[in-house]
């Protein structure tokens, strides 16, 4: 017997309905990446472990309702079963589950795999899309050990890039890890879909969190591959482009970003300082970058003279890209955030919270929230009826 869609997923009109996708994974790629295909209108049914569910409802504080935040962050439109993969009955219920699924997403360490019965699992089911993720890249010396975001930042050489001149390497100030795997995880489910749709074929997909942090460095790795030269931590500005960081106005802050030619000449009629816009140090991009510190110190006297306020009005006027550096409160509350309702109203056991929705829009319209993030089994009962099962 197969898993009858859900009702929240019947009718949507959005992209992934009829899709079914099943969530053995934990805490925060896995649970990102299929609530990225949730937001789509894909079916999914979480199985989390008896007692405590998913370790990422512990990791608090702070806490909603006994449960930490960080839960309420990944689990957005999907059901909630309760199976235990060391027992044979509960095993026997995934695996009926698991049969009705188009899409399989997991995390298991190898030697998690093999012994819960994953690894077969995945052999008798060549027509799904598997999805794992992983430490790092099958194969290689770090596959089969534990690994975290903070650990994925740090082997993946993002911290030895992230932080102030001279200072130690920091991490960034999120799981960024965690997300860009979720992503890169979602991406390849959602190919793995297409090319099912188009030969019949299943597929596995893996998307390793290691290798996965490495693409994140960008500029940085390819600079380095064609260079050889080691990257120095630069705090807030860029290691290829200058002005491009913060400058202190009169009360506090203002972030600039001059990526062309063209706005910073608009800069320069912004200023209005005829020895900086006629000084050859600053006439090209390259110049303003091997002079980085006499611009900003040129620039620094220049926006001292005004508010933030004050000169965004002007910047704006002249089309200078600039922004507040805002606090998490502020970037969550401004004009642009609160238009796109981005934030957006739900419940957690009954109780009224907001969550961060997907930044995605449909023909011009926000991706639903069709069910709230769960309780733990909060779906267990009625999906075992469903199946058949006590």
């Amino acid at each position: 017997m197969t898993w009858p869609i859900d009702d929240a997923s019947v009718g949507t009109g959005l992209p992934l309905e009829s899709v079914k996708v099943l969530d053995l994974s934990r805490v925060l790629a896995g649970p990102f990446a299929t609530q990225v295909l949730g937001d789509l209108g894909a079916d999914v049914i979480k199985v989390e472990q008896p007692g405590v569910g998913d370790p990422v409802r512990q990791l608090g504080p702070p806490y909603f309702g006994g449960t930490a935040t960080y839960y309420l962050t990944t689990n957005r439109n999907r059901r909630s079963v309760v199976a235990d993969f060391a027992d044979e009955a509960d095993r026997a219920f995934i695996m009926e589950l698991a049969q009705s699924a188009d899409i399989i997403v997991e995390n298991f360490l190898p030697h998690q795999a093999k012994s819960f019965g994953i690894d077969d699992l995945k052999a008798q089911l060549p027509d799904c899309i598997w999805v794992s993720i992983t430490p790092a890249a099958t194969g290689g010396p770090l596959a089969s050990l534990p690994a975290f975001d903070l650990l994925a930042q740090a082997r993946s050489g993002m911290m030895d890039v992230t932080g102030e001149r001279g200072g130690q390497p920091l991490r960034v100030g999120t799981p960024i890890s965690d997300v860009v795997t979720g992503l890169y995880a979602a991406i390849g489910a959602l190919a793995g879909l297409h090319r099912r749709t188009a030969t019949g074929q299943g597929a596995t997909v893996e998307a390793p969190l290691l290798e996965s942090m490495v693409t994140g460095l960008i500029n940085q790795a390819q600079a380095y591959l064609v260079t050889g030269n080691a990257a120095q931590r630069m705090g807030n500005d860029h290691p290829s482009i200058a002005p491009y960081g913060p400058v202190l106005c009169a009360d506090g802050p203002l972030m600039l970003a001059v990526g062309t030619e063209r706005q910073y000449q608009s800069l320069m009629m912004a200023i209005d300082d005829d020895v900086l816009g006629q000084d050859p140090r600053f006439a090209t991009f390259a110049t303003r970058a091997n002079h980085r510190e006499e611009l900003a110190e040129r620039l620094g006297a220049c926006f001292l003279r005004q508010t933030r306020a004050e000169w965004l009005q002007i910047l704006g006027e002249l089309n200078v890209p600039a922004a507040p550096i805002n606090t998490v409160g502020e970037a969550l509350s401004q004009d642009q955030i609160v238009a796109s309702q981005l934030v957006i109203p739900a419940t957690y056991d009954g109780e009224a919270v907001r969550l961060v929705g997907s930044p995605l829009r449909l023909d011009g319209t926000s991706l639903p929230l069709r069910r709230n993030p769960p309780t733990l089994g909060a779906d267990d009962a009625a999906i075992r009826q469903q199946l058949g099962r006590p």
